[in-house]
């Protein structure tokens, strides 16, 4: 039989035995073609088992027809151990219930697919947690951390997973279930591995805390209570496959606070670390001052909060039974501690900010401070904590000899070093291992181990005969042939490794430059540099709602990798690539990968890495559809603003028709909407219209441009008398542009981007104008306006007045928040007193701009605000496009409509999108105002005042 009929073979044996989805499609496996390392290897198929039985089967398969079985949770590895050439087994799907929860024994057993995050939301009900905590730890599952042995800052307190698992039931290699914790006969063989090697053990295994390489064999020692389960932590699913976990959980400090030390340079901090343990802290992370300056790039200055003088710090939490014994404890080891400078910051949203840097790490360190492009590959080097200063003095001297730089950071109270460096992967890969060869033989000189915490995988495994003598390799071999004899878990990992230099994804990757549509000005206009923005570390598949983030809607609402930022961002890699993915742009992969993308440019702001799907969709279209045929929806939708100036001289004629249920049904079928829609009215004036007619202003005044979009200009002209009302109340003379300009939303939507740029150009000729008199342009609809931030200088940027609109362009919050009355006091708002708002923030706001200000000047007004977090679902043509209505409810029902429902009607809504307000209106009979409204109708009576055009 070939190989491909015993693929085939194979695949027909998973669907007649499994009952989960077993899928081969081209568009899946690119999907899983990758984790979050520097590799690339192809699965033949991915399994998202629903039962052990499916686990069992899956495995069988695997050793009937010669197929590899990987196991996978969130695919978060920056090693390699979550990719593989056969079957990959994806826990995270549907193997992810928390069995039980013990808080008298303190114990929990959870399936291998358990979310830490999760697990812990479930503890925290009864005063406990789980103690390590690494910083992906809202979307990694508990099965992979017990493949890595994951720790996380936390580990100073409370260890590794290894020293937090009881018990573990598993699948070994040859489909025998075991239940393993402190029994070497749980395994046979296993007693005899460890009688032949005990001095060998003993002396190479366990020297120091973070000595995570190879397998864990010291935990089978007599002295170490014989702990079979524990020695399988870190085996990176090479010995079985995970069924449940037994796990131990510990109290929850009752009160926290963070002592912030300030060091010359990120060595000096490393000397610290050591007196700092005195005190007995939960956590000492080490920051790197260039990796808070990425931060104030990428996300401004406002999300770092002040921190002491130096170039490197440490971040010390420390607990206590109250508050003030917590504050008191960390003021003590700020004066103790030897540091240039320090700081106690309570816990709160100040400390929540400083440890979101360290979370988000491994993605703002993802390029250097010169913007190359960073990877992993010499990720998590542990040395005893006594020699990390001297270890980074050392690989400073490395890295400056090979010619590569990265932004440091890590777990330094356990001696464990985090850095992304700009290894010459793409041009250069012998270089790569040139450099990974004298880092293994620099940390092995320091008594240190390649992995701390990530695992060996594909980019560490060769290297482990620099760190470990021929006899402690022969004895991992033995380890693994007692439980997989026949290599079928994980092949290529730990024992008998792949090549470290084999299978690099972004080698196999060509440049993808301009070609008329965006700029990509931050990825030098390749669009594969850009998509490799992308490592995978997996952001995309959290709910950060409950910390304002509103990345990535369509996953929250599907769970499907094929909806995730990663996911489309591994699909765009493959197409470059071009080796599985065929078609290029064109792709059916690629068209069906995007699809369920809402362009909502979450991603552009919530991903640590930068990626900006959005962006990436619109070149993408511009590529498959420029000077083709394209999708109905494109004319429909993409060139609306040219449908709204018809419809807004004929507007009784349209919303009588649009009234009309089979006629605007039938209208929305052949548009290529969804006829569940309902079509938004036009208004009976035009705000045009409406300035026209309007009385002349009262007095001069200083003057600001009002940007009338299509949208208000059309649909929402009261919310541009709003604007001009509450502008001319402060004391501002308001303008707005002779005729009426486009900023190109909708043609940018739809990857029309040559009309777009048509548009944009006619916009700056109507501000050049007002750039010339210096008048700042107020901007009213959110994605307009941060059309004008942040697209205009991407689709113009040679056009210097691109970069001038962007820089005088702010949204009305913005605006207020700074503005003064005409004797240049400040300007209060009118006040909101007993005024019940919810706010659901425009998607593009969000990322571009930032809701910041809006924020601000709703507590100035006194108002009590729920602010909603996550898309409204409608995302512009996204929610109204045939097959896509079910997606948009699902993330309105992930947000603004349970909200609704709880807060009742007596809640103002305030959305300043009229998408958002479109989707509240259309899905919960809910009228949303905007804030020029909200503050107008609070504002005292004005006199009437009218209209100057410039």
């Amino acid at each position: 039989m070939s190989g491909t009929d015993d693929l085939t073979s194979a695949i027909a044996a998973l669907h007649a035995r499994v009952a989960g989805e077993v899928d081969d499609s081209t568009r899946r496996r690119a999907e899983y073609s990758t984790d979050a390392s520097n590799y690339r290897v192809v699965p033949d198929v991915v399994v998202f088992p629903r039962s052990d039985e499916d686990v069992a089967a899956v495995l069988e398969v695997g050793r009937t027809h010669n197929l590899p079985v990987t196991a996978r949770g969130a695919g978060t590895s920056v090693a390699g151990n979550a990719i593989g050439s056969g079957l990959v087994l994806d826990f995270s799907r549907h193997l992810d219930r928390i069995v039980a929860l013990d808080p008298d024994l303190r114990t929990a057993v959870v399936q291998p697919g358990v979310v830490l995050s999760t697990l812990q939301r479930a503890a925290a009900a009864h005063g406990l947690r789980f103690g390590p905590d690494p910083s992906t730890q809202d979307r990694c599952t508990l099965g992979g951390m017990i493949g890595n042995n994951a720790c996380g800052p936390r580990a100073v307190a409370w260890g590794r997973t290894a020293d937090n698992v009881h018990a573990l039931r598993i699948l070994d290699g040859t489909g025998v279930e075991r239940r393993l914790a402190d029994d070497l006969s749980a395994a046979p063989g296993l007693d005899r591995l460890v009688t032949d090697n005990l001095a060998l053990i003993r002396t190479e295994l366990g020297r120091f805390e973070r000595q995570g390489s190879g397998y864990g064999l010291e935990h089978l020692l007599p002295e170490r209570g014989h702990h079979v389960a524990r020695a399988l932590v870190g085996s990176e699913g090479t010995c079985g496959l995970i069924l449940d976990a037994t796990v131990g959980l510990v109290p929850v400090p009752a009160a926290t606070a963070l002592a912030v030390l300030g060091y010359p340079d990120m060595p000096a901090a490393a000397d610290g670390a050591a007196m700092v343990l005195t005190g007995r802290p939960l956590a000492i992370e080490g920051i790197d001052a260039r990796l808070v300056d990425v931060v104030r790039r990428h996300k401004g200055a406002g999300a770092v909060p002040d921190l002491p003088r130096g170039a490197g710090w440490l971040f010390v939490e420390v607990d206590g039974s109250t508050p003030a014994e917590a504050l008191a404890r960390a003021a003590e080891i700020c004066r103790d501690a030897g540091a240039l400078d320090s700081r106690v910051v309570p816990t709160g949203p100040e400390s929540a900010a400083l440890w979101r840097i360290r979370a988000d790490g491994v993605g703002l360190a993802g390029r250097t401070v010169d913007g190359q492009p960073a990877w992993p590959g010499w990720e998590d080097a542990a040395v005893p904590r006594q020699r990390l200063g001297a270890y980074l003095r050392d690989f400073a001297e490395l890295t400056g000899r090979h010619g590569v730089d990265g932004l440091l950071y890590g777990h330094f109270g356990d001696g464990c070093v985090h850095v992304r460096l700009d290894l010459p992967i793409a041009d250069a890969p012998q270089r790569f291992r040139a450099f990974l060869v004298d880092a293994a033989a620099l940390v092995a000189g320091h008594g240190g181990s390649l992995s701390g915490e990530h695992g060996d995988g594909r980019a560490r495994s060769e290297l482990l005969p620099l760190m470990y003598t021929e006899s402690a390799l022969a004895a991992f071999a033995g380890f693994k042939a007692v439980f997989d004899p026949s290599n079928v878990l994980n092949p290529g990992v730990l024992v008998d490794p792949a090549p470290v230099d084999a299978g690099l994804r972004v080698a196999q990757a060509p440049p993808v430059p301009f070609a008329g549509g965006l700029s990509l000005t931050a990825d030098r206009g390749d669009l594969s540099m850009a998509a490799h923005r992308c490592v995978g570390i997996g952001k995309c598949r959290a709910d950060t709602s409950g910390a304002g983030g509103f990345m990535c809607p369509s996953y929250l609402a599907t769970g499907d990798e094929k909806d995730s930022t990663r996911g489309r961002a591994r699909v765009l890699q493959e197409t470059i690539n071009g080796s599985l993915v065929t078609g290029g742009f064109g792709s059916p992969e690629l068209e069906e990968s995007l699809d369920l993308c809402l362009s909502c440019k979450a991603c552009g702001s919530d991903c640590p890495a930068g990626v900006d799907m959005a962006a990436y969709k619109s070149e993408v279209l511009y590529r498959r559809y420029r000077r083709r045929p394209r999708p109905r929806t494109h004319y429909a939708l993409g060139m609306l603003p040219r449908w709204s100036r018809i419809g807004g001289r004929l507007p009784s004629i349209v919303n009588a028709a649009s009234a009309i249920g089979p006629l605007r049904r039938t209208g929305l079928r052949v548009a290529g909407l969804d006829p569940r829609r309902g079509v938004p009215r036009f208004a009976d004036q035009t705000f045009r219209r409406w300035w026209r007619r309007r009385p002349a202003p009262a007095g001069p005044g200083r003057e600001v441009l009002l940007w009338i979009d299509t949208f208000t200009d059309s649909f929402s002209p009261a919310v541009g008398r709003a604007a001009v009302a509450l502008l001319e109340d402060v004391g501002y003379q308001v303008l707005i542009t002779r005729r009426s300009a486009c900023c190109g939303l909708t043609w940018i939507s739809t990857g029309q981007l040559d009309g777009a740029r048509r548009q944009l150009l006619g916009t700056l000729d109507q501000l050049q104008p007002h750039l010339e008199a210096g008048r700042p342009i107020i901007g009213l609809e959110p994605s307009c306006t941060a059309v004008l931030r942040s697209d205009l200088p991407e689709l113009l940027p040679d056009d210097p007045r691109s970069a001038l609109v962007a820089a005088s362009t702010r949204t009305l919050a913005e605006f207020l928040t700074t503005a003064t009355d005409a004797d240049g006091r400040p300007w209060s708002p009118p006040r909101l007193d007993g005024v019940r708002v919810v706010v659901q923030p425009h998607c593009h706001q969000h990322a571009v701009m930032g809701f910041a200000p809006d924020r601000a000047l709703l507590a100035r007004a006194g108002a009590e605000v729920r602010e909603i977090a996550g898309c409204c679902g409608l995302a512009g043509n996204f929610g109204m496009e045939r097959g896509h209505y079910d997606v948009s409810t699902a993330v309105a029902e992930n947000g603004i409509l349970p909200v609704l429902r709880e807060e009742g009607p007596d809640a103002v809504l305030l959305a300043d999108g009229f998408s958002c307000r479109t989707q509240a209106d259309q899905l919960a009979g809910r009228e949303g105002v905007h804030l020029a409204q909200l503050l107008e109708a609070a504002a005292p009576p004005v006199s009437p005042s009218g209209p100057p055009e410039g």
